[in-house]
């Protein structure tokens, strides 16, 4: 994907930042872990690939009925480390002068900071790359620029349905 996005562009490497999913109590679709453990199998299969992970917690809240009659308790989960790991080797590596130029994907406001120090203190460019239809406006207006991913961009950039890699073969779930 990253490729088609940027066809002109040497890609040294790409980072995923992500968390490990943890089944919740409760949730039919307990298979969750696994198929997120076959992506990054599959994502490990492109040589130029780091993944990075977070956590993510667990606990139960109360939180407000929608239709305002009253509390009930809930289990939430939240990601947690991703958007500051972002963050932090989004500044590193532009500190230590990685890049020419960093592409972030993502829609999250709480990268602005950080995009806005790499853009306008250290003069590199950062283009964001949504998504979603609609990009953040704080990160529209603090990237250098933005882009959306095409239908038929991400299209294109699925796995094949068998793939290989120093383990053995292996082949894509039906959803991931």
């Amino acid at each position: 994907m990253s490729k088609l996005l940027f066809p002109k562009d040497q890609i040294s490497i790409i980072k995923y930042f992500t968390a490990p999913v943890k089944i919740r109590p409760n949730d039919p679709d307990y298979d969750k872990p696994n198929r997120q453990q076959i992506y990054l199998r599959a994502l490990r299969t492109i040589s130029s690939i780091k993944i990075i992970e977070g956590t993510f917690l667990t606990h139960e809240v109360m939180m407000k009925k929608s239709d305002g009659s009253g509390y009930v308790q809930v289990t939430k989960t939240e990601e947690k480390g991703t958007d500051v790991n972002i963050a932090s080797h989004l500044l590193h590596d532009a500190h230590k002068g990685c890049f020419e130029a960093a592409v972030v994907i993502s829609n999250d406001s709480d990268l602005v900071e950080p995009i806005r120090i790499v853009t306008q203190e250290l003069n590199l460019p950062v283009t964001v790359v949504s998504p979603f239809r609609k990009n953040s406006l704080q990160l529209k207006n603090t990237a250098s620029s933005v882009k959306q991913i095409r239908e038929g961009v991400l299209n294109v950039s699925q796995f094949a349905e068998d793939l290989e890699d120093s383990v053995g073969k292996f082949t894509k779930p039906a959803v991931w």
